[in-house]
């Protein structure tokens, strides 16, 4: 026999609520719908987690590129050249930098957004099904 600290984790739910006999009680229906609720929320963390990855990769990307970027108008800037040149050249990567800033936080911010309605929408779509069903239990009980 299994022996642990916390008993309450080896108790089979199914078997002792069937155990139940509850005049108008579905007992097996409600199991099934609150297994469906599970893997709603089982599959909703999954997307959330894939998101959340897809975030940091892109993140990485983006300070990779930068990095390299930095790298090469700091080897511009000290090379041979005149001054006034050397102004206006900066002057352009930095507006082009804050463009590039600007449109690297929109993609984050959609990626986010994306992950977070995809896992939204699991969970919603249960929700509808669930009312869907206690509609139905409570149809079915009616006409008995």
């Amino acid at each position: 026999a299994k022996s642990t600290a916390y008993p309450f984790f080896e108790l089979d739910i199914a078997k002792v609520l069937g155990e139940f006999k509850v005049p108008g009680v579905d007992v097996d229906a409600i199991l099934a719908s609150q297994r469906k609720n599970i893997e709603a929320v089982t599959v909703a963390n999954q997307l959330a987690i894939e998101g959340f990855q897809a975030v940091v990769r892109r993140q990485s990307e983006i300070l990779r590129q930068a990095l390299e970027e930095a790298s090469a108008a700091l080897t511009e800037a000290i090379g041979p050249g005149a001054p006034e040149d050397k102004v206006a050249k900066q002057a352009d990567l930095v507006k082009a930098a804050f463009e590039k800033a600007l449109a690297n936080v929109r993609e984050l911010a959609e990626l986010v957004a994306k992950s977070n309605n995809e896992a939204t929408d699991v969970i919603s779509k249960r929700f509808a099904e669930s009312l869907e069903e206690l509609k139905d239990a409570v149809a079915k009980q009616s006409k008995k």
